[in-house]
Parts: structure tokens; sequence; C-alpha cells
């Protein structure tokens, strides 16, 4: 078997069995968590075989790794300013806010942070994959973003990974805590809090006066 993440004795991987493989995986991490995942039900839910998933992955711990990552990075297309001169600081961190707020209240993701939680209480290095592959990285994206927006002049943050932990901080509010323990999601009160989290931020740390 390879441990290449991608190919084997030289052969190019296949980018659709990848893609179905990632997918059948991101569903049964979800679903069952990492102990509680199958390579063998993975496989067949991609309609590949083990040693595919091998040859691509290497174990299933590069597996959860690549899952977590590829289910991240729809978030991480946010933190782009490509159209900064189309939108305004507000309005990308209104997006930002919105979109990671969206993200994290899905019904699956609670439950999956749930169960991978429970899980790292057995196998804590299982808690820092997870961290590195997706917290982290979002936090990283995040910052490289805020360090951009300061170079363009529209910010000024000293610590832009500290920035970028207040203001996720913020629009997450007790809304994060409320939905891991069972109690309902308030649009409103949703809105209302990025809201703020967007004018907090804003007098924290715009260039100029918002």
């Amino acid at each position: 078997m390879s441990n290449d993440h991608g190919s084997t004795k030289g052969r190019p991987a296949d980018p659709a069995k990848r893609e179905a493989i990632l997918a059948a995986a991101s569903a049964a991490f979800f679903e069952h968590g990492f102990g509680g995942a199958s390579i063998e039900q993975i496989a067949a839910d991609a309609n590949v075989s083990k040693v595919t998933v091998y040859n691509h992955f290497g174990d299933k711990r590069a597996l959860f790794t690549a899952a977590v990552e590829e289910e991240c990075s729809r978030l991480r297309t946010q933190f782009s300013i490509d159209d900064i001169g189309r939108r305004s600081l507000r309005e990308h961190l209104t997006a930002i806010g919105t979109g990671m707020v969206a993200f994290l209240s899905r019904p699956e993701m609670v439950q999956f942070e749930r169960r991978i939680a429970a899980e790292t209480e057995k196998e804590p290095e299982l808690g820092a994959v997870f961290l590195a592959a997706g917290p982290h990285r979002m936090k990283q994206a995040f910052a490289r973003f805020i360090r951009q927006m300061c170079d363009a002049g529209t910010m000024q943050a000293d610590d832009p990974d500290l920035a970028a932990e207040q203001f996720v901080s913020m629009c997450k509010g007790m809304g994060d805590l409320e939905r891991r323990f069972g109690h309902p999601s308030d649009p409103v009160r949703i809105q209302a809090r990025i809201a703020g989290a967007v004018d907090v931020f804003c007098c924290a740390y715009a260039a100029e006066t918002p």
C-alpha cells in the first residue's frame, strides 16, 4: 500500500474516485464518528475497494483528516478579498459570520462535534487531528484574510490571529454552546449576534470609521 495520499507505484490518482471516497468518508464520520466509521463501509459506499481507499489516503486517520479539511474548505471560500473593491469591510465580515454560523449550526455538524469530543476522551490524539484539520485551519485562513485587509489599508490589527478568534467568538456567542445541549436555534437572535459582532469588530479594527 502507498502512503502518498494520491498515487500508488507512480500511477496517477483517479480524481473521481478520490472525491467519491471523501464524500463517503464525510458521511460516515458525521454519522458514526471516527471509531464507528469503517474503511470497509466507506469503500462500499464509494463503490471502490479497500485497497483503493488505502492507496489514496494511507490510513483511516489520514482519511479523517482529508474529510475534515474537505468539509471546511467550503467555508474558506469566504476568506477572499478578490472583490475588495466591490465589497466593504462590513459586507465581507457579515458574509463570513453568516456563512460560519450556518456551517457550524447544521445538525450533522453539531452531532459530529459531540461525537469527536467524546471520542477524544479515550483518544486525545484524535482531538488534535480534528483541531488541526478543521478549526485551526479555519482560523489560519481568517487570520490571513485579516492580514490581507490590513495590507490593503482597510483594517489595523497588530495580532490577526487574536482578532480572528475574537470575531468568531462573538458570532458564535452562547448560541454555539446552546446548540450542543439541544437548545433550538433562534434565527433572529443569530442575525442580531452577527450584526453586533461586525459592529464591535469594525469599531476595534477598521482603519477608517465604518
